[in-house]
């Protein structure tokens, strides 16, 4: 029998992200303001006494959307020695440790965020963080402090991620236009979630080896179903829709 142990979920995340796909590949590429919700009983203000100090938090997380990760026996994963880098186009192998895959032994995430603050609801305690990669509803296992002197390491190679990706232009056409404003007045869509969705659209989610001009792409954004086509350096939403029953 393979060695195996367990670890609490000690919070859950909230945050616009509905879906994987749109998900920038690592944190920190948009200001995207999202939340965790603690568990009991880890919603205890006392656990957070100094925190303040740090502008940063580094998350552990689990990928519970995978299959892998969702088997009754956390110890029965299917290894993947090697999996396709979705930078390097999906065409490409490299070994599982030299990748931030989704597809990892123990399914766990670290991505470090910016705390934005503590605040106490009722019984519950939410630490809200902004430029999170974390999908909706992500278990938390742990949270601790970024210690600048370090973690940071300013002249570390990083393979194939060396260079942060570029960026698109974004637009909206006059349906879109229309749409968005119709919800602005309707105050059922904040400027704020306008911004963060377009700084998500600029990363460009398309899959590296998706190129065609004419396909229009799919999205789900906070509580609204995104429609966009991709054309070179310009990405256009066509489409904002509320979505009913979320």
């Amino acid at each position: 029998m393979k060695p195996c142990i367990q670890v609490p979920i000690i919070a859950y995340m909230h945050s616009p992200f509905r879906e994987k796909f749109g998900i920038p590949r690592q944190p920190n590429l948009v200001e995207v303001e999202s939340y965790l919700e603690m568990q009991a009983p880890y919603n205890d203000i006392a656990a957070f006494e100094g925190i303040e100090a740090f502008s940063h938090l580094w998350l552990i997380w689990n990928f519970h959307q995978n299959k892998d990760a969702q088997a009754k026996d956390t110890c029965s994963t299917n290894f993947r020695s090697q999996v396709r880098p979705p930078r390097l186009g999906g065409n490409q192998k490299l070994g599982v440790f030299a990748t931030r895959s989704m597809y990892r032994p123990a399914a766990l995430g670290l991505s470090v965020v910016k705390l934005k603050k503590v605040v106490k609801v009722g019984k519950s305690i939410r630490v809200y963080v902004s430029g999170s990669d974390l999908l909706d509803g992500t278990p938390i296992i742990d949270i601790k402090p970024y210690i600048q002197y370090s973690d940071a390491v300013m002249d570390a190679q990083s393979g194939y991620a060396q260079q942060q990706p570029l960026t698109k232009s974004v637009c909206w056409a006059d349906t879109a236009i229309v749409q968005k404003q119709d919800y602005l007045q309707q105050s059922m869509l904040s400027q704020q979630t306008i911004l963060e969705l377009e700084q998500v659209l600029a990363l460009d989610p398309r899959p590296a080896y998706q190129q065609d001009p004419t396909r229009v792409y799919g999205m789900m954004f906070a509580e609204f179903n995104i429609k966009f086509r991709v054309d070179e350096q310009i990405i256009e939403i066509i489409q904002i829709e509320k979505i009913v029953n979320l």
